[in-house]
């Protein structure tokens, strides 16, 4: 399983997978996912995107890298129609026929409620929650899993 631009290298090698999963908050951002698509390409590897329970903004900036890579060849996911709070003037972003359209507005495209992101602020500083931690969620149903990076 590729999770990192370590793991790249062993990958090819091993010929381990056709598809890489990106995800721009866990591959570091919107230049490194554009790298990621790069290295895709030139070793034939296909290339999808996957989400997490991300908010509008996270979901634009998800659609404006779809929409920049021509070797996204396979379909985008997203939890975002579970989200039920938003952080966005005007409120949550509409999928079209499935889709999400991109605003022909500067930047993202989107305008944040700064009101709505203070509740989720203090919402967030209340939970008690600091960083991130998946292996909790995993460990519900097998305890005593834990995220091995190093898969070689």
């Amino acid at each position: 399983c590729t999770t990192s631009f370590e793991d790249i290298p062993g990958s090819i090698r091993h010929g381990s997978e056709d598809i890489i999963l990106s995800d721009h908050h866990f591959w570091g951002g919107l230049r490194s996912t554009i790298e990621l698509a790069r290295i895709c390409r030139i070793f034939d590897r296909g290339l999808s995107m996957h989400s997490n329970s991300h908010l509008g903004i996270s979901l634009m900036a998800m659609t404006h890298l779809a929409a920049a890579i021509p070797n996204l060849t396979y379909a985008c996911d997203t939890h975002y129609p579970w989200q039920y709070e938003e952080v966005l003037v005007g409120g949550r972003i509409p999928f079209e026929d499935g889709c999400v359209v991109i605003p022909d507005k500067p930047g993202l495209g989107i305008e944040l409620d700064r009101a709505a992101l203070a509740k989720l602020h203090d919402n967030y500083n209340r939970c008690g929650l600091t960083e991130r931690n998946d292996e909790i969620e995993m460990q519900k149903v097998h305890p005593g899993w834990t995220f091995e990076a190093e898969r070689w």
